[in-house]
């Protein structure tokens, strides 16, 4: 009797542990071509405009964005408002915070990412790799700091747009629907 309970306990954890990696060969294959496409549109943009050493379009945050929406499409942090809007708030938000406390830098590293979470989670945006975007927008070399609020729009808004373009390609072949929810939802009328 206690072998097969046994049996049975082992078999849930196994399906509760691992359920998450239980994917078919074909999904890592679709994640891997979204991430690399993704990833790979941005980097070319940065070295056709940019040094190798400057990196500006190639931000951190963005390869843990890529875990989310080519990764694990269907999670809430991984939809396009959050996408967007976590990376974008995050962005003003960090630069806003470096141009006010430009000389107390532990003190802005800690406002921007705690400001940045709290802002994604009041306007319903929250995506974890924003708070990194505030924080490189805190640390950043001397070039990032100097674009002032530029780095909104390029590299984080430009490159959260390529990563989501290419999630809409790569995650809406075979079986996979991205974004989870439709991006415009209609409204039902009511009936008379």
């Amino acid at each position: 009797m206690p072998r097969k309970r046994i049996r049975k306990h082992y078999r849930r954890a196994r399906y509760i542990l691992y359920r998450e990696t239980l994917i078919d060969a074909k999904e890592h294959i679709l994640t891997f071509l979204g991430s690399f496409v993704g990833i790979g549109l941005i980097g070319l943009l940065n070295s056709q405009y940019l040094v190798a050493s400057e990196n500006l379009f190639l931000i951190g945050s963005f390869g843990a964005s890529s875990v989310l929406v080519y990764g694990i499409i269907n999670s809430p942090l991984a939809q396009p408002r959050n996408l967007i809007g976590g990376h974008v708030i995050s962005a003003i938000i960090g630069v806003t915070i470096i141009k006010l406390f430009p000389n107390e830098l532990w003190f802005a590293c800690a406002l921007a990412v705690s400001l940045s979470i709290v802002a994604m989670q009041v306007t319903k945006t929250l995506h974890p790799p924003g708070g990194a975007t505030a924080l490189i927008a805190v640390t950043g070399g001397a070039k990032i700091k100097a674009m002032g609020y530029l780095y909104v729009l390029s590299p984080v808004l430009t490159g959260v747009l390529i990563l989501f373009l290419v999630a809409l390609v790569f995650n809406n072949l075979r079986h996979r629907s991205y974004p989870a929810q439709p991006i415009f939802r209609k409204r039902k009328r009511p009936s008379n």
